[in-house]
């Protein structure tokens, strides 16, 4: 089963350190999984206290990963990198 993607996504991008005005939907470059990751269409996602605190600017993402808020979701997997074994595309998430 192939599921196909867009180039770009929809996230929820915060521009500066803030209340929850300064959270907006937009569109971004859709990432490429690196080895042992997986990339997924997501269905549901909520926002939970960690991506609350990054919001604020109390909880900076590790280096190297995503700005993109949404830690907790649920969806299809539609990409995987090249050292992921157990999870195949289509499969839910």
């Amino acid at each position: 089963m192939q599921i196909k993607t867009k180039e770009s996504m929809h996230a929820i991008i915060v521009d500066q350190p803030g209340g929850p005005e300064q959270m907006r939907i937009g569109e971004v470059t859709r990432p490429e999984p690196r080895s042992h990751e997986l990339l997924v269409k997501i269905s549901a996602t909520s926002l939970n206290r960690a991506d609350i605190l990054q919001r604020e600017g109390h909880y900076p993402p590790p280096p190297g990963e995503s700005e993109i808020l949404g830690l907790d979701i649920a969806g299809t997997v539609v990409g995987k990198g090249d050292d992921v074994l157990s999870w195949e595309e289509g499969e839910r998430v």
